[in-house]
């Protein structure tokens, strides 16, 4: 989301969790939900692609600083020395570059509602994925909360202006960029991964800023205006390493459900602080996907109740 929890960080799920998990994890959706959505208006007049460039160029340097700090260097080089996982990287880096172009896009247009609706609806799409490039088997409460989930995005473009493609593209480029990452194992940690790609997407932007020359503002709007796009690496980077601090701490279920908090902490800003219209069809596009989600949660509490992991 704008940078948000990676597709199987969390893996301690056998841990019995300790008194930081969920303040941890609660610091690192707080930062998701409304750091992001009132940190990036600040950006301006720098657009979403200039933007992105800063990101993507201060959240390798911050990136690298954190691996100097942890001294694990060492993961970095055994990612790099692995064509396959750098070649997997680099989609995901392609993908996360979209997601996060989008989301502050999405943001700066005073859009974050269906920023908050992609999001929402990521766990759904990423249940679809799993029926059309896994070949998995959905139970029919999965099917269900797919139906609801289709259902919100026509509800929404037909009664709202079209078809919400914020919310679609952010759907669907963070459950691919899921699936993915789950291609390389659980043997890339997120802030390994996170560098490496990064470090891909690194040229790309740095070409960009320079094409954009005299237009860049990083050197033309003060010395406060250069900190802040600066900042963007702290404020991509530290929610992610507070998230698998937490993950490492924390029960996989309990994960799950705090995912939900970052879409839900945005709807609120959006319509609490930003006052963004709520017309009734995107309320009832909303209700869709919400009782599309509250499906999802009860079949996968009844699944997991029926097929208790072994001790």
């Amino acid at each position: 989301m704008g940078g948000g929890p990676e597709h199987g960080t969390a893996h301690g799920a056998e841990h019995r969790p300790d008194r930081w998990g969920l303040p941890l994890g609660f610091a690192a959706f707080l930062f998701w939900g409304i750091g992001m959505p009132l940190f990036f208006p600040l950006l301006e007049p720098a657009g979403a692609i200039e933007i992105i460039a800063q990101r993507i160029l201060w959240s390798l340097f911050f990136c690298l600083l954190a691996l100097l700090a942890i001294r694990s260097l060492g993961e970095l080089r055994t990612i790099l020395t692995s064509p396959r996982t750098v070649g997997t990287l680099a989609i995901a880096s392609a993908l996360i570059v979209v997601n996060w172009t989008v989301y502050v896009y999405g943001v700066l247009t005073e859009r974050l509602l269906d920023a908050a609706l992609g999001y929402f609806l990521n766990p759904v799409v990423t249940v679809l994925l799993a029926v059309l490039v896994l070949r998995e088997r959905l139970r029919p409460a999965q099917w269900v909360a797919v139906g609801l989930g289709l259902a919100a995005v026509v509800v929404i473009a037909t009664g709202v202006s079209g078809l919400p493609w914020i919310a679609v593209c952010l759907a669907l480029s963070f459950s691919v960029y899921g699936l993915v990452k789950n291609r390389t194992g659980r043997s890339v940690g997120a802030l390994p991964g996170l560098t490496v790609e990064t470090l891909l997407a690194a040229p790309v932007a740095a070409g960009y800023l320079i094409w954009l020359g005299e237009a860049n503002t990083f050197a033309d709007h003060g010395p406060g205006h250069a900190a802040l796009l600066a900042s963007a690496g702290i404020i991509t980077a530290l929610p992610l390493l507070l998230f698998g601090a937490a993950a490492r701490r924390l029960p996989l279920s309990v994960i799950g459900m705090m995912q939900y908090l970052a879409p839900t902490l945005q709807f609120l800003v959006a319509v609490l602080i930003l006052g963004e219209h709520m017309p009734p069809a995107r309320w009832a596009g909303f209700a869709l996907v919400w009782a599309a989600i509250v499906t999802l949660a009860w079949d996968a509490l009844r699944a997991t109740r029926r097929n208790p992991r072994p001790r």
